[in-house]
């Protein structure tokens, strides 16, 4: 239990840690369209995750089974909290005490950053629930974390291959016709989104859905942190006092989990 434990919880915190550094990756082919990028990362997807199906010997489980940056980024926010109530609802997952308090101090924290933002974040909260609902299908299913995560991406590879044939006839597409370090790049964001989301399918597995939820934060801060202090943006108060709450939420939860693993923590406290 403590193995299967600590296991996800590596491969859950690697892959926000990777989600978090990724907008570097992405600042470099800022010269490619988003809706190409979008569209090389599915296909390279699907075939590095063929590749390693091919290595592993797993396709016999094969054949059984824009300028909205802010509020994309508060996605991102309000997603861990969808991730904890799905956890709850769905999977029957408690929070104990302080636990408890941590969802407090990270609901007020993302809160406040709502009502700063000024208006109802409609495409966050789209974000935030599609992917939390991603998330608790990919834990919930019997598939493994790379077939699972194979078939969802080739049911969108289809559409996004016939995007890019129509750009190249049309000589309109990024892809061998700008440099090979943009091609290079291109074929690279495969991996570089298969391998965050094999290590989330993986570590969603093995550790509670509201601990993934936390954890999540994870990424958000890194991209902020990379666009303060690598590309000069702005930290304002309010991402001050959010952030704040929510790492001071994060803090207190990894520590109360650990004390129950631990056993550190007396009876009655555990019972929250």
């Amino acid at each position: 239990m403590v193995d299967k434990t600590t296991s996800g919880t590596v491969t859950t915190i690697s892959a926000f840690l990777l989600w978090g550094f990724f907008p570097i990756y992405w600042k470099i082919l800022r010269h490619v369209p988003a809706t190409q990028i979008l569209a090389h990362r599915v296909i390279w997807s699907l075939v590095f995750l063929a590749i390693l199906l091919s290595i592993h010997r797993r396709w016999r489980e094969v054949k059984i089974f824009t300028d909205q940056i802010v509020e994309c980024s508060l996605g991102y926010f309000i997603n861990p909290l969808v991730n904890i109530f799905l956890g709850m609802v769905f999977l029957r997952e408690r929070l104990y005490r302080w636990q408890m308090l941590s969802l407090i101090l990270a609901l007020t924290g993302v809160l406040f950053l709502i009502l700063q933002y000024g208006r109802l974040p409609w495409i966050a909260l789209v974000l935030a629930f599609t992917f939390g609902t991603y998330g608790l299908l990919r834990k919930t299913s019997r598939a493994g974390s790379m077939v699972g995560l194979f078939f969802d991406t080739a049911v969108l590879a289809p559409v996004f291959l016939t995007y890019l044939i129509i750009l190249a006839s049309h000589e309109s597409g990024a892809f061998l016709s700008i440099d090979p370090k943009t091609d290079i790049l291109l074929m690279g964001s495969g991996i570089v989104t298969a391998v965050p989301l094999l290590l989330f399918a993986h570590g969603a597995r093995r550790i509670q859905y509201s601990a993934v939820g936390f954890f999540q934060y994870i990424a958000p801060t890194g991209q902020l942190l990379i666009g303060v202090l690598l590309y000069g943006e702005p930290f304002t108060s309010t991402h001050a006092v959010s952030f704040g709450l929510v790492w001071t939420a994060i803090v207190i939860y990894s520590y109360s989990t650990f004390a129950l693993y631990k056993g550190s923590l007396p009876p009655s406290k555990k019972e929250g």
